[in-house]
């Protein structure tokens, strides 16, 4: 986006709420309680309905459940870490197997 766009934006956005009454504090403390929403959600479905799995299930649940898709479905889980790259130990450029069968095929384990 360039520059002259995004400023006005921003102007039309400042003008709009000074209309309404809108403080930036309002709209940091929505944002804030919005995010603690989040943090305290176990289950969202697609659409980014969520559910603290305390209380009455909402509708979305209930429907869902109701389908028979499980709420372990649902279930947030924590993002996983990205792997640090390449292991060091190998030098894939070397492999005399690279982009055969046998690069992608698993031995069956040896039974003694």
């Amino acid at each position: 986006m360039d520059e002259r766009k995004r400023d006005s934006i921003v102007a039309y956005l400042r003008r709009r709420m000074a209309e309404l009454g809108i403080e930036p504090d309002d709209v940091a403390a929505s944002i804030a309680a919005g995010q603690e929403r989040m943090r305290a959600a176990k289950y969202r479905d697609a659409i980014g309905n969520t559910w603290d799995g305390e209380g009455n299930a909402p509708q979305w649940v209930v429907q869902a459940t109701s389908a028979g898709q499980s709420l372990e479905h649902f279930a947030i889980r924590a993002p996983v870490e990205p792997q640090s790259g390449k292991r060091a130990d190998v030098d894939w450029r070397h492999d005399p197997f690279a982009g055969t069968r046998l690069a992608t095929v698993r031995p069956e384990p040896l039974h003694a």
